[in-house]
């Protein structure tokens, strides 16, 4: 996640981020490699904050079934002009948090892919290097579920992903089954929230961690480390890194 990739004005923006995460197919190969790392054809994976769906089609081209949940009314159209017609991707307009209900959705008009259910995000993103364009214009109410309720009607995903900008462990506290493979996105901004988010799945089940960087679709660790080693190397990086994703596996 880029806090400058795309353009002003949501139509435009979306526009952007459909070019770039869907028409550079040169991205395809090394985003295929790292999940199919954790797929095979048949299983089922859960994208929570789809955006415009770019890992939608790499679970897909991987032969998964994938839930996808996307709450901001443009990136969903845009979603379901891509998806909305294989029966094999079921699209759910709504975010994902610790409770069934409704959650406050900030929406920056410019950049939509940072919009936020977290005030602190917004607040962490104040004046921070690299952030100072970023303006969240106005907000919306979405309904929200949780991933215990996902799971009870869909069924336990092989891979969970999570891209929620800073709601992250906020998503997680709505999660009370042991997941195989669970990525979730950390920022440079808000360490805090990748450390409660490692605090949380460590208390779930034996879970050992790696990371890639920004969007490199390449791990980082040689092997997976312990949440609190991986904790050490989040805290170690540099402002610039800005962001990337943690992956958690469930040890047998």
């Amino acid at each position: 996640m880029n806090p400058m990739l795309h353009a002003p004005g949501t139509a435009k923006a979306i526009g952007r981020s459909l070019r770039v995460y869907h028409g550079d197919k040169s991205r395809h190969p090394a985003m295929d490699a790292l999940y199919g790392r954790f797929l095979k054809p048949g299983d089922l994976a859960f994208d929570i904050g789809a955006h415009v769906g770019d890992r939608i089609s790499c679970f897909r081209r991987l032969g998964a079934h994938v839930v996808a949940l996307e709450p901001q009314p443009g990136p969903a159209r845009a979603l379901r002009l891509i998806h909305g017609r294989d029966p094999q991707v079921t699209l759910v307009e709504a975010a994902c948090g610790d409770a069934e209900g409704v959650v406050r959705l900030r929406i920056n008009s410019a950049n939509p892919t940072v919009s936020t259910a977290s005030d602190a995000f917004v607040g962490a993103a104040r004046g921070a290097e690299g952030w100072q364009e970023q303006v969240w214009d106005r907000e919306i109410e979405v309904p929200s579920t949780t991933l215990d309720a996902l799971i009870a009607r869909h069924g336990l995903p092989a891979l969970l992903k999570i891209d929620v900008e800073g709601f992250e462990a906020h998503v997680l506290a709505g999660l009370s089954r042991r997941v195989p493979v669970i990525s979730f996105e950390f920022t440079t901004i808000q360490r805090d929230v990748a450390e409660a988010c490692l605090a949380r799945l460590e208390a779930l089940g034996p879970y050992r961690f790696t990371v890639s960087l920004g969007e490199s679709q390449q791990l980082d660790l040689s092997e997976p480390v312990t949440g609190e080693a991986m904790l050490d190397y989040l805290r170690a990086l540099p402002h610039s890194a800005n962001s990337g994703d943690v992956y958690a596996l469930l040890q047998n």
